[in-house]
Order: structure tokens, then C-alpha cells, then sequence
């Protein structure tokens, strides 16, 4: 793994970042739950994390009778939606046992299409999702009970949406086209769940058939950063909160050194306190690091590590300690403790998941 000499430098301050660590671990007592979803065997699998063992330790596995695949946590943490990318096509409620973290069917509801990617609104009455076969976004509602409900809203997109989420003040959603190379940027509406096109209504990404993927912003809505699928680039762009605009600032990315064959990243996750960023790239089966620079937002690459095979999916836990990626040809996921010090993933446990183990989601409960 190359390292840059800043990234070495910064292995100085190990004693006092690992303090902190301790210091901020010890006045957390809540339970960690771990769900990851499996698309083949057409199940959930739940894992309790023992931060204190380092360990994933299974807790049940939840069949939902269709492709799991996307997912998303309410923002109370009581229910976990999965969508199904088999017919018929539907979002699938499960409500979370906040003392075991096992999960109970609540209800189903119709989606519009193959969903790539699903996730609720700030208030969590609405749910958007996005579909690359179909080539649209959609909003479902969500009644008082958390239970997804019929489409309210569906909207024709450029090729292959893939990625849709609001931003934190839950004024614009922001949809990715792959096949388009552009994201679309929606004024929201969160009484109605309606979205209108914002001005400019798309934000281009270069170059052509780069097929921007997945996004996250930061927690200071400064900045979002963006994975390309088709050339495994990751992008940095400035964000204008009030205007809901996007302005690029920097390119690199998530490759290894000396790589040959088709790129074809995944996923893309930050950190708890902001100063790193992963992704992940599923040709190589590498997890890439990125210091991030508190003032500008730009990326400092810190190299890869090996994971799974195929890792379509990966989340940080809140603690900043832990990331867990599923591979989704290796059928298993790998929890990678992470150096306090330098952020990067270190050496991985596994453990068995179902078959085809995509998508991960980690829920704090007290």
C-alpha cells in the first residue's frame, strides 16, 4: 500500500488520537446491531458487534421472499426498509426490536421498479428511491406506524438512476444517473413529499461513461463526494446549501497502483468525525482511504487494503472504529478494525453471511 509522508507523519499523533478514543468509547453503552442483505438467498442476516471483542456475532437470519438488496434505517431506528429487485417489485417494512435488535415483518408495499437504492427523508414520512433498469425516481409515503405506502410521485430520469438522497436540511434530493453521467438536483417539498426540478436541474460529471454511482455529503453540508461506477473515480464537490448546487473541485481515485483489467466501484462511505473517507472497488476486492482536509474538502489518497471478494456494500459503525464490508461474491462479510491513528482498515475477521450479501446497515440502540 503506498503512503503518502503527511499520512506518515500523522502516525505521531497515535497516542493522543487513541486516548481520545478510549476516553469517547467508554461513555458509550448502546447495543450495535448489523443488518446486511442477501440477495440470492433472499434474506436479512443480523449480527450483534462486540466493539469490546472485536467481533460479529450472529443473531438471526429473516427471510423477506424476494432479491434483497437496498436498504434503509428509519430515522427513529424502529424499522429497517429492504427493497426486492425480483417480481413483484416492493419495499418490505421490518420493525427493529430495539432489545435484541431481531427483527418482524410490519407490512409490504409496491414499488414502482427495480429499486437500486432506497432511503427516507429527514422526517421520515416519505421514502425515495431510485431504479437503473427502469431508468426513473420515486416517492412512496410513510404513515404514522413507519409503514411504507403507495407511490406518490414518479419522475423519468436519464439512464440508470442509481443513488437518491436529501441533504441534511431536507430541502434538496440529489438522484444519480449512471448511464447520463450527471446527478439531478430536486427541490423537496416535506409536507407534500413532492419534488420539482431545481436550477440547474443537472450537474454534468466528466468524462463521458465515468457512470457516477453512489454519494455522501459531510456533516457541515460543504461538500459531497461522489463514486464513479464504469471508471472508479471519486469526485469532490463544493455544495451550495441554499442553492442546492454543485460545483466540482477535485478528481482522483479509488484504483490500486498498477491495476489492470475494468474498473467497477461500488460504494463510498465517511467516517463518524469526518476526516476520512473509504471506498470500495470490486474488480481489485480492495477497500481504498482518503484523509480529508478539514478546510477545503480535497481528498489525500492513503492506498488500499484487501477485503471481500466483490464488495458491493459497506458501512463505518458510529464509533469510528469498525467497517464492515460484504462481499458479494464470497458470500461473507469482514469486519475491519480501524487504526485510530492513521483511519486506515486494518486486517480483517469474517463471518458467514447468505448468499450474495450486498447491502449493510449498523443501528445504535440503547
Amino acid at each position: 500500500m503506498a503512503i503518502s509522508s503527511s499520512f506518515l507523519r500523522s502516525v505521531a499523533l497515535a497516542p493522543v488520537a487513541a486516548a481520545t478514543l478510549m476516553a469517547a468509547s467508554g461513555a458509550a453503552s448502546a447495543a450495535t446491531w448489523v443488518y446486511v442483505s442477501n440477495a440470492d438467498s433472499q434474506d436479512v442476516s443480523v449480527y450483534e458487534l462486540d466493539r469490546a471483542a472485536g467481533k460479529l456475532q450472529p443473531v438471526e437470519t429473516v427471510p423477506v421472499g424476494g432479491q434483497a438488496m437496498p436498504m434503509a434505517v428509519s430515522p427513529n431506528k424502529r424499522q429497517l426498509y429492504v427493497a426486492l429487485r425480483s417480481q413483484p417489485f416492493r419495499v418490505v417494512t421490518l420493525a427493529i426490536d430495539p432489545a435484541s435488535g431481531r427483527l418482524k415483518k410490519q407490512g409490504e408495499a409496491a414499488l414502482a421498479d427495480s429499486m437500486a437504492n432506497i432511503d427516507t427523508d429527514a422526517t421520515g414520512r416519505w421514502l425515495f428511491a431510485a431504479s437503473y433498469p427502469g431508468h426513473k425516481i420515486t416517492v412512496n409515503s410513510i404513515d404514522k406506524d413507519g409503514l411504507v405506502g403507495a407511490v406518490q410521485q414518479l419522475i423519468p430520469t436519464a439512464p440508470n438512476a442509481h443513488a437518491i438522497h436529501a441533504d441534511a436540511a431536507n430541502r434538496y434530493v440529489f438522484a444519480t444517473s449512471l448511464g447520463g453521467d450527471h446527478l439531478s438536483s430536486w427541490r423537496f417539498d416535506a409536507t407534500t413529499g413532492k419534488l420539482t426540478a431545481n436550477e440547474p436541474a443537472l450537474t454534468a460529471v466528466a468524462p463521458e461513461k465515468a457512470g457516477p454511482r453512489h454519494f455522501v455529503w459531510d456533516k457541515a453540508q460543504r461538500y459531497m463526494y461522489v463514486v464513479d461506477e464504469l471508471d472508479a473515480a471519486l469526485h469532490v464537490m463544493a455544495y451550495d446549501a441554499e442553492r442546492g448546487t454543485l460545483r466540482e473541485v477535485q478528481r482522483t481515485t479509488t484504483l490500486p497502483p498498477g491495476f489492470t483489467g475494468k474498473p467497477w466501484a461500488a460504494d463510498l462511505h465517511l467516517s463518524p468525525d469526518g476526516r476520512t473517507l473509504y471506498a470500495s472497488e470490486r474488480t481489485s476486492s480492495t477497500l481504498s482511504t482518503f484523509r480529508v482536509d478539514a478546510a477545503t474538502g480535497q481528498l489525500e489518497p492513503l492506498g488500499q487494503v484487501p477485503t471481500e471478494k466483490s464488495p458491493r456494500g459497506f458501512a463505518v459503525d458510529s464509533s469510528g472504529r469498525f467497517l464492515i464490508a460484504a462481499g458479494q461474491d464470497s458470500h461473507s462479510v469482514s469486519l475491519h478494525p480501524i487504526d485510530p491513528a492513521t483511519g486506515v482498515p486494518g486486517t480483517p475477521t469474517r463471518v458467514a453471511a447468505g448468499k450474495n450479501p450486498n447491502w449493510v446497515e449498523i443501528v445504535d440502540l440503547p
